[in-house]
């Protein structure tokens, strides 16, 4: 129904040229509709606001992409036009300037909070402070940047738990062979083997933490001197 928003999947295969509907029905776009590929969230918000649209979203795992959105062309060039209109206000670009400066300031003050918890739950014995903070700055690299999609990034659980996650999940893809194990699938394997790695992380750091002497070989830190490179 063109007079209702609706938030639709994509068909199976680029060749069907038809959406599915929340209930698995079949359905095309009206002749004069266009789709609005993502990438401008401004223009997005605009077209919504003029009128009911047709969202298409595929989820991928836990995650949902937007793969852009269905209304009539008329109204895709209306919000465009609005928000280039927008956007040449000198009045626009001085706010725009203000809050890429605010974010910035709150995105460097959260990357400090974050390489501060990660350092602080990793607790390695003070002969090892100097592997914990290379160990800490890597992460704090590779997890906090915004768009990363990683769990540093929500704020649904204490910034401690992030850093104790986020140092797990690290740890998975750099000192385990997780990315090239071949994982059966079957439900609840997947999750059953990160439990099985975990395990031999928290062994891991146990060693550290506890001061005993690292060796050359060790995957921990080969992989911090891999990160520095």
């Amino acid at each position: 129904m063109p007079n209702q928003n609706r938030t639709l999947r994509p068909a199976p295969h680029p060749k069907f040229k038809y959406l599915v509907t929340e209930q698995g029905a079949h359905i095309h776009p009206p002749a004069d509709w266009a789709c609005l590929k993502p990438g401008d969230a401004a223009v997005t918000r605009a077209l919504k606001a003029l009128g009911p649209c047709w969202t298409v979203q595929q989820k991928k795992g836990r995650k949902i992409f937007s793969l852009g959105v269905w209304a009539p062309a008329e109204r895709i060039e209306e919000a465009k036009k609005a928000v280039e209109e927008k956007r040449a206000d000198p009045a626009y670009a001085k706010r725009r300037e203000s809050d890429l400066k605010r974010r910035a300031k709150k995105q460097a003050e959260y990357e400090k909070e974050f390489y501060q918890a990660v350092l602080d739950w990793l607790h390695f014995h003070p002969k090892h402070q100097a592997l914990a903070e290379q160990m800490a700055k890597a992460i704090t690299e590779h997890a906090v940047p915004v768009g990363s999609g990683t769990v540093a990034r929500t704020e649904q659980i204490p910034v401690e738990k992030r850093a104790s996650a986020a140092v797990i999940a690290w740890m998975r893809h750099q000192t385990t062979a997780y990315d090239t194990m071949y994982i059966e699938r079957v439900k609840g394997r997947r999750r059953e083997v990160r439990r099985e790695l975990a395990k031999q992380s928290a062994e891991l750091l146990g060693a550290y933490r506890k001061g005993q002497p690292a060796h050359e070989s060790c995957p921990l830190a080969k992989a911090v001197r891999s990160s520095m490179t």
